[in-house]
């Protein structure tokens, strides 16, 4: 810490290039905050996933339904504690764009497959008796402006009612929040009975199952046999773990993880190439009063520490205040409105942000402080 006056000076030296070169470096790390955030936004669901749970689809596609008789034999398969069914209704709220999920369900024994799902108690009992109630995530609540007692139509895209109508109407019962920071809740439940008695075509199908394992190490093996019960039949179904049911939807639209990673390896390595440039020009610049250092009795390795500090320095200032903007504006809510379900940076990236900072001061000021030890005096003292 005695050096620190030192090195201050030396970055105030060049006040323009060190204020360019920090806010490169702060630029940066706004954008690896944006980055891990949005990451988490498109993967949500994927690390609240339920280890004992499988989600059972058709085998050609998910758009494909299931025959809702299905449901009993599932939970007759050895290994299977209990199973749901969903399905998707995907209508319109005001306009095209208002997009959020909706499914149809059985309230209470969806409640108790997500216990991740917290909802006040007189909220669920509301919805127990409420035929056409519907729950949906505080997310989507906020933004909308919903509130409990609330009467939602929502304009049908698949299901047209019986009397040739399009639009249902639902009256908001219950808002449920996140057990965890990561559980979605940017979705919309309603009683499956409600679709059923009232829509045109496709009674007696659902969309999918969700089947909770006694064992979750024994996961892949029920998965099979439900598989096996129904080999050869009109309607196969491939059952997989949530979590990789979740990974693979997201995948779809390409691996999120090797994108990022490639715009986050291609910023940074600019960022190296700028920073690294700073601290050795600076050195060079400075070859003389190295000399006079050393002169003055400053040892080789007190040099190198000198350089690697002020390049640490520039690279955790300006990576520290790019992270902690990032999370300023992070926290203010999801920039595009809604369109993701959860967005916020994880502990985990803040600190991998922190360590990256460190990592990229020292990397910047390798061969600089190299160069700076190995200077000899008299050398350096001719360079006037």
């Amino acid at each position: 810490m005695k050096f620190a006056p030192l090195v201050l000076s030396n970055l105030r030296r060049k006040r323009l290039r060190t204020a360019l070169t920090l806010l490169s470096i702060t630029v940066a790390f706004i954008l690896f905050g944006y980055l891990a955030a949005i990451r988490v936004g498109l993967g949500a669901g994927v690390q609240v996933a339920g280890a004992d749970r499988l989600f059972v689809r058709h085998r050609v596609s998910i758009a494909q339904p299931l025959p809702i008789s299905y449901l009993d034999r599932i939970k007759r398969v050895p290994g299977v504690r209990a199973a749901i069914h969903q399905s998707w209704f995907g209508g319109i709220y005001q306009e095209a764009k208002n997009f959020f999920p909706q499914m149809a369900v059985d309230p209470e024994p969806f409640l108790d497959m997500y216990p991740e799902f917290v909802l006040p108690e007189e909220q669920k009992l509301a919805w127990l008796r409420t035929r056409n109630g519907a729950i949906v995530g505080r997310s989507t609540a906020t933004r909308f402006g919903f509130k409990v007692g609330d009467h939602i139509p929502l304009q049908a895209t698949i299901w047209r009612r019986e009397d040739g109508g399009v639009m249902w109407d639902f009256e908001i019962v219950g808002i449920y929040d996140g057990a965890d920071r990561g559980t979605d809740t940017s979705q919309f439940f309603f009683w499956y009975d409600y679709l059923e008695e009232g829509r045109a075509f496709g009674k007696g199908l659902v969309g999918w199952y969700v089947v909770k394992v006694d064992n979750p190490d024994r996961a892949a093996e029920v998965a099979k046999l439900i598989d096996d019960e129904f080999v050869n039949s009109s309607d196969e179904v491939k059952a997989e773990t949530e979590r990789a049911f979740i990974s693979g939807w997201v995948n779809q639209i390409g691996d999120i993880g090797l994108i990022i990673r490639a715009i986050l390896t291609a910023v940074f390595f600019t960022i190296l190439l700028v920073a690294g440039n700073t601290i050795a020009q600076s050195v060079r610049e400075r070859t003389q009063e190295l000399g006079v250092l050393k002169a003055l009795g400053f040892t080789n390795r007190q040099v190198l520490c000198l350089v690697f500090a002020e390049s640490c320095m520039i690279s955790c200032l300006g990576g520290f205040l790019g992270l902690g903007i990032a999370l300023l504006l992070i926290s203010a809510g999801d920039p595009t409105g809604g369109a993701l379900p959860v967005f916020y940076v994880p502990v985990r990236d803040v600190v991998y942000g922190a360590c990256i900072s460190v990592g990229l001061g020292l990397v910047t000021g390798f061969f600089p402080a190299l160069r700076a030890m190995r200077l000899e005096i008299a050398e350096s003292l001719r360079q006037a």
